[in-house]
């Protein structure tokens, strides 16, 4: 946990879950930039708050809490990042009740009079949530983003101006910078082209050719990634009753193939965005048409899961948090998953050959083994003993 200092106050903040292990911060300076721009700066006026505030894509509630008395709308597509908001609301004395919380998959609200945009890494999730969100802007909207220097592209500022009107750029400080767009009301107002679907390739097991939906932000979202595509080819195959889990489902496209090849199979599709989620259950209904039984869950990995109860996990988890490289998701979904499988039950994992898993796995299972592995990944099976 730290404390973020801004005009607006000082704030304790840490991220969701807290891991004392971890040293990464609840903000950066982006969230510092913005923050100093909405008190006004020597160039520029204070940003009026009395009128209906959207805040998009809060990381970890850093923005959502510092400006909570003028009752601000948060949207993100991060279960995670929504956990962050309401402990650090609660650890700084401040009412939940003071914002109100939707995901990127909840309708929009009709009217916005400052939209706060911190600019995500998946330019279609962007793409997505302006064309959500620009009926619900009006001339006079004040439409600020801001993200680091590293996340904000060409592409980034053409879409601001093609969806909700003219833009430019800051200077950039602390690696950070701002985006003002000015709304345009003569600009056509389109439906978001999200979701995608398109057709798995034809070497990928029991799921070839078969369509898969993506919403927007989810990894890979126009194309199946090769780690997947990997591991598609390298599925446990099993008969009989079965309780799988596909951990960080994304597309679920993972999940489909274990319901698909085992009709007995009870699937949980898991993970921490609301997209990937929505992702996984429309590939499913598409695609599994038996009495399999599927449940789908927004939630921080495992937890809420009875000990002992999963036959089996599979897994790709990430790497990254946001900009970060970090272990910290990868720990905890394997320390979940061997506590929600019976004995005998097994995590398969797959990964990037250079990320060590393996390592990992031996120490937390007592053993490990290399299913398949190719230049770039590999496949590992733990069993719970």
């Amino acid at each position: 946990m730290n404390r973020l200092t801004t005009s607006w106050g000082a704030f304790e903040l840490a991220r969701f879950p807290e891991d004392p292990r971890e040293t990464l911060r609840a903000w950066d300076a982006a969230d510092e930039y913005l923050l100093r721009q909405l008190k006004g700066t020597e160039s520029s006026a204070p940003v009026d708050l009395s009128g209906d505030v959207v805040i998009v894509g809060d990381r970890w509630g850093a923005l959502t809490a510092s400006i909570a008395p003028h009752s601000p709308l948060q949207i993100t597509d991060s279960f995670l990042g929504r956990q962050a908001t309401l402990a650090n609301l609660a650890r700084n004395g401040i009412d939940a009740g003071d914002v109100r919380l939707l995901s990127a998959r909840d309708v929009p609200p009709e009217r916005i009079d400052v939209l706060l945009v911190r600019v995500p890494k998946s330019l279609a999730l962007l793409e997505d949530q302006l064309h959500r969100l620009a009926p619900a802007v009006h001339a006079d909207t004040v439409v600020i983003g801001v993200g680091m220097v590293s996340e904000i592209h060409t592409s980034t500022l053409k879409l601001f101006e093609r969806i909700i009107g003219p833009t430019r750029t800051s200077l950039a400080v602390k690696k950070a910078r701002l985006i003002f767009c000015t709304p345009d009301p003569a600009l056509e107002r389109t439906p978001s082209p999200w979701p995608l679907r398109y057709a798995l390739p034809d070497d990928v097991g029991v799921v070839a050719g078969r369509p898969v939906t993506n919403h927007a932000g989810i990894f890979c979202a126009e194309r199946l990634d090769i780690g997947t595509r990997f591991f598609l080819r390298h599925l446990p195959s099993g008969t009989g009753p079965q309780r799988v889990v596909d951990l960080g489902c994304g597309n679920g496209v993972v999940g489909t193939a274990a319901a698909l090849a085992n009709p007995e199979t009870e699937v949980l599709f898991v993970d921490e965005s609301f997209s990937a989620v929505a992702s996984a259950e429309a590939t499913y209904r598409e695609n599994v048409t038996t009495d399999a039984k599927a449940e789908f869950v927004v939630g921080d990995g495992l937890s809420g899961i009875p000990d002992g109860s999963v036959d089996l996990v599979l897994n790709n988890p990430p790497f990254h948090s946001h900009r970060a490289t970090t272990d910290t998701t990868a720990r905890r979904m394997f320390g979940g998953a061997r506590r929600v499988l019976r004995p005998g039950g097994e995590l398969w994992v797959i990964g990037n050959r250079h990320l060590g898993y393996h390592v990992r796995l031996r120490r937390l299972f007592g053993n490990c083994e290399v299913v398949a592995s190719d230049a770039k990944f590999v496949v590992l099976k733990a069993v719970r003993t």
